[in-house]
């Protein structure tokens, strides 16, 4: 797709469309990745089922720190391209690299160290805790792959060039399902390894996902255009730049995983059953946002492509139009979990108490996304504007609220599996209402990035 320049008038439909169908098919390829380690453990056991869960939401706390900081670049590309000085984004990737390599080698340092000891202070079952340990042993080390590869992501999203990552998504989804079966079961004289295969064939596939994505940008991309591969040594100067926009994302993007993790181990003192149920939501769930989170990030391309142009006054007319084509798009998932739960869990397990268990929570998480979609989309608009410093602070204030329901809705109370689904309404309705109050009231028009 040739790059995409916006002018007076030009958010179309369908150019937002155009934009977002392949981050969307993207996002909800790599997430087959977690659905395929559900839907292989759920038929190895509960235990299996949950520890996946702790170890996969702790891992993605982690992943978010480098997905926050690809958020910055990507803010930066955008507004690079919609000005059209093309030379520099070469300089923000390069430098983004660096920064993210050193930090995943930093990241799996801390966690070998130190992972153990924290999941020991904070999971009951042993059983649950040896698997996630197990789990995150392997898991860890695809930080380092997955970094680099939202490098590139955020390069392809940041010039709009991004059919190229539903090309990639494919080839890493598959070679992710393939390695999974083979290790967690023992197929194609791979040993059988259970949660911890499960783990190597995920951090397989995002080193396959990275070197796709180095050699595609080498032979297809016009790289001098952008002069991607001309290396300039370490500029600090680009780097704090990149961090003063950056570093706000990275937190943000921590923060709200980091509660995911404390909801799981609230849960997860009610027992191995609702873990399991929780898990199993989650990951439906997790299909959902993808499609929504599309949108969010085309709005945030759109926003910044936009203010590159000095066209703030487009922005709120481009979000309304992203919030209508999201629904639109989430719209026949929805359907199917109200109408045919249970064989939409079926997917993920063959248990069916299980199923019967998940159903109330998979209603109430479902009818969340009425109030977030519009919290999400908003939200990202105000990061696309480059004011990611007032987006941290609306999402702390968000994530207090959401964390005082939690503590007194899961830990005091002890309530079922599907009232402590409620929290999701209220994440996503006080996200949608700050979000679109700072739109309307705060002087975001001229930030300069």
């Amino acid at each position: 797709m040739p790059p995409f320049y916006i002018n007076v008038m030009q958010v179309s439909y369908k150019k937002i469309w155009l934009i977002a169908y392949p981050i969307l098919i993207s996002l909800l390829m790599e997430h087959m990745i977690g659905l395929t380690d559900t839907a292989f453990l759920g038929r190895v056991g509960e235990v299996e089922l949950g520890a996946s869960a702790l170890g996969g939401v702790y891992f993605a706390s982690l992943f978010m720190l480098g997905l926050g900081f690809s958020v910055g670049a990507q803010i930066m590309i955008a507004r690079r391209n919609g000005e059209k000085n093309f030379k520099e984004i070469g300089g923000i990737l390069q430098q983004g690299i660096l920064f993210t390599v050193l930090l995943a080698a930093t990241m799996i340092l801390l966690s070998k160290l130190y992972s153990p000891l924290l999941l020991g202070r904070l999971i009951r079952s042993e059983a649950v805790y040896q698997a996630a340990v197990n789990y995150l042993d392997w898991r860890i080390w695809g930080l380092l792959f997955a970094f680099v590869s939202l490098l590139f992501r955020a390069f392809y999203v940041g010039t709009t060039h991004t059919r190229i990552m539903t090309l990639n998504s494919v080839i890493m989804v598959l070679s992710n399902v393939v390695l999974n079966y083979g290790l967690i079961f023992g197929k194609f004289g791979l040993p059988a390894m259970g949660i911890a295969g499960a783990a190597i064939a995920s951090t397989f596939a995002e080193f396959v996902s990275m070197t796709f994505y180095a050699v595609y940008t080498w032979r297809k991309m016009n790289w001098r255009k952008y002069r991607l591969f001309y290396w300039a040594g370490f500029k600090p100067k680009i780097l704090r730049r990149m961090l003063g926009i950056s570093s706000w994302m990275m937190l943000q993007q921590f923060l709200a995983v980091a509660t995911w993790f404390i909801f799981f181990l609230a849960i997860e003192h009610h027992g191995e059953r609702p873990l399991a149920v929780t898990n199993l939501v989650r990951s439906i769930s997790s299909m959902i946002f993808m499609t929504v989170n599309a949108f969010a990030s085309t709005t945030s391309t759109l926003v910044g492509n936009l203010m590159g142009s000095r066209q703030p006054e487009q922005v709120m007319s481009t979000a309304w139009k992203c919030v209508k084509f999201s629904y639109l798009a989430i719209l026949p998932i929805l359907l199917l979990l109200f109408f045919i739960p249970g064989v939409v869990l079926r997917v993920y397990t063959n248990n069916w108490e299980l199923i019967r268990a998940a159903i109330p929570s998979l209603m109430v998480m479902a009818s969340a996304y009425l109030l977030s979609t519009p919290g999400f989309i908003y939200f990202n608009a105000i990061s696309g504007t480059g004011n990611t410093r007032s987006a941290l602070l609306l999402e702390f204030a968000t994530l207090f609220v959401y964390m005082a329901y939690v503590f007194y809705v899961v830990v005091y109370r002890k309530a079922d599996v599907a009232v402590c689904w409620t929290s999701e309404h209220l994440y996503g309705g006080l996200l949608f209402l700050l979000s679109f109050w700072y739109l309307r009231k705060a002087p975001w028009q001229k930030t300069k990035v």
